[in-house]
């Protein structure tokens, strides 16, 4: 974010924290049971606390638990701390804050099906492979195949003993994996990609501040 703000899931949207739209979808998606809150630090554990005080929680219980070093540390650590009677989990990236609960109740389904799925779009872009990363002046491009090329969204669902033991993995033979379809991926799990036909965009950049208030207000 380039400094633009102090931390990204607490900025507000539409005078909204981003953090709490992601809630507000798991709960009016009535398909969860609990949420668990992965936070940097208590800093940051106490504001998260704070934006959803008001929030009508009902009977969800919310879990806090402390992240790692990277994203596969926090899932990790997240899924630890899940009881004994889990069946599925959402896995989910707050700066998000798009996510409906119609998309969320699709998710549902299709894990139950499938035991892994997650929201995706179809890359509209022509992509080009190089060889090496960072070689971009005289570079030879390979031409990808656009239609069979989808980029990953969240949230991502799983069966929950089968993605605990693709973790378990991952941290067992130190694999750096940059989704959890990827950690699933290592112990042979395949995923139903739901295509998301909605905006559903990660809040990266200074720029995506606007682009996300913009669809937010005509949401």
């Amino acid at each position: 974010m380039q400094g633009c703000v102090a931390d990204k899931i607490l900025t507000p949207l539409c005078g909204t924290p981003a953090f709490v739209y992601s809630v507000r979808a798991f709960l009016q998606a009535a398909c969860v049971g609990r949420l668990t809150v992965v936070y940097r630090d208590e800093a940051q554990r106490a504001q998260l606390a704070a934006s959803i005080h008001d929030e009508a929680l009902g009977d969800i219980r919310i879990d806090w638990v402390a992240g790692g070093a990277e994203r596969r540390h926090s899932v990790a650590n997240a899924l630890t701390a899940q009881p004994d009677d889990c069946r599925y989990v959402f896995i989910h990236d707050c700066a998000r804050p798009l996510v409906s609960p119609a998309s969320i109740q699709a998710l549902d389904q299709a894990v139950r099906r499938g035991g892994a799925a997650v929201l995706a779009h179809p890359v509209g872009d022509t992509i080009k492979r190089i060889p090496e990363a960072g070689r971009l002046r005289s570079a030879p491009l390979e031409d990808l195949d656009r239609s069979r090329l989808w980029a990953m969204e969240t949230p991502q669902a799983f069966d929950y003993a089968k993605i605990r033991a693709a973790y378990d993995h991952v941290r067992k033979h130190s694999l750096h994996i940059t989704d959890d379809t990827a950690a699933a991926a290592t112990i042979g799990m395949h995923t139903t990609l739901l295509p998301n036909r909605r905006p559903n965009p990660k809040l990266t950049t200074a720029a995506d501040l606007a682009y996300i208030e913009f669809l937010l207000s005509n949401s």
